[in-house]
C-alpha cells in the first residue's frame, strides 16, 4: 500500500474512532490528518487535504487545542497560524483522557454526591425510596473507582502504562 493510501485510511479509521467515542468524525479527521502530517499545516492546508470548509477547520482546530491535543504555531513573517498535533500517543491518550474526565466524570460525580443520601417523598414507598439510594449508591461507588483508575492512568509513568497495555493486548 502506498502512503497517501495509507494516509487516507489511517484518517478514515480515525475520524471512525472518534465518532464511536462521542467526538466528531470530522474533528477526529483533522487530528489525525495532524498526526500524521511530517510538519504543522495550516487552515488551507487542512481544508485541502480534508476538502472541508475554513470553518469546519477552524471550529474542530480549536476543539483540539481546548483538549490540549494540538498547539498553534506561529512562524516569523507569516501571517497564517500553522497546527500540529502531539505526536507522543501516550501523551495524548492522557491528555484525552484528563479532558474526559473533566468533562463527564466529575460532573456525573457531583450530582451524584448531591443525590446519594436522599430522604422518602411523600408518595414513595420506603421501597421506592431504599431502590433508588441503593442504586445511585452502586453508580456512585462505580464512577469513584473509574475516577481513581483515571487518576492512576494520568499520573502512571508511561513505561509502565505501555508494558502493562501491552500485557493485557498480548493473546492467550
Amino acid at each position: 500500500m502506498q502512503l497517501d493510501e495509507a494516509k487516507s485510511k489511517f484518517i478514515e479509521g480515525w475520524g471512525t474512532l472518534g465518532s464511536a467515542w462521542g467526538v466528531s468524525r470530522t474533528m477526529a479527521q483533522v487530528h489525525a490528518l495532524l498526526l500524521v502530517s511530517l510538519g504543522s499545516l495550516s487552515t488551507e492546508d487542512i481544508m485541502e487535504q480534508l476538502q472541508i470548509s475554513r470553518g469546519n477547520v477552524n471550529l474542530n482546530v480549536r476543539a483540539l487545542m481546548d483538549w490540549g491535543i494540538v498547539r498553534k504555531e506561529l512562524r516569523p513573517g507569516e501571517r497564517r497560524e500553522f497546527f500540529s498535533a502531539e505526536k507522543d500517543i501516550h501523551k495524548v491518550a492522557t491528555l484525552i483522557l484528563q479532558e474526559r474526565r473533566r468533562r463527564e466524570l466529575e460532573p456525573i460525580m457531583r450530582v451524584l454526591g448531591e443525590i446519594r443520601h436522599v430522604e422518602p417523598s411523600p408518595n414513595a414507598t420506603p421501597e421506592e425510596t431504599a431502590a433508588f439510594a441503593e442504586t445511585i449508591s452502586g453508580i456512585h461507588n462505580f464512577a469513584e473507582f473509574a475516577n481513581r483508575a483515571a487518576s492512576t492512568l494520568i499520573k502512571a509513568d508511561e513505561n509502565w502504562f505501555l508494558s502493562t497495555f501491552m500485557k493485557l493486548m498480548r493473546p492467550g
